[in-house]
């Protein structure tokens, strides 16, 4: 019965490792066994683990000081950038994988052109 327990968890990796592959260079969210979350893009898929690039949100230094004392454009909201690092996440280590859903405003309530008036 051993060999049995073994060939269900290497059925599960290398169906979570096919599951990787197909995602490839999409915008996914990934949950980690131990209860954490992280959205990035799959960036390359090994046998051991995928490196994904990990978006961060970073504000300008400058613009966070003028949004406190109220000087400058922009009415006091931040403005946010996205940098993405490179990181890697085992596989072995990773319980489950899935799209990151878009919303898109289609359609839309005219027809293209829209009416001048």
């Amino acid at each position: 019965m051993q060999g049995y327990g073994y060939q269900t968890e290497y059925e599960d990796m290398r169906a979570l490792h096919d599951q990787c592959k197909k995602y490839m260079y999409y915008h996914v969210a990934l949950t980690m066994k131990d209860g954490s979350s992280v959205d990035g893009i799959i960036e390359s898929v090994g046998t051991d683990g995928m490196n994904v690039l990990v978006g961060e949100d970073v504000m300008d230094r400058n613009e966070q000081e003028e949004r406190y004392f109220g000087a400058g454009y922009g009415y006091g909201y931040p403005r946010r950038f996205r940098r993405f690092r490179r990181q890697f996440f085992p596989l072995a280590t990773l319980a489950a994988l899935s799209l990151l859903p878009y919303v898109y405003p289609y359609p839309y309530p005219y027809p293209y052109p829209y009416p001048y008036y």
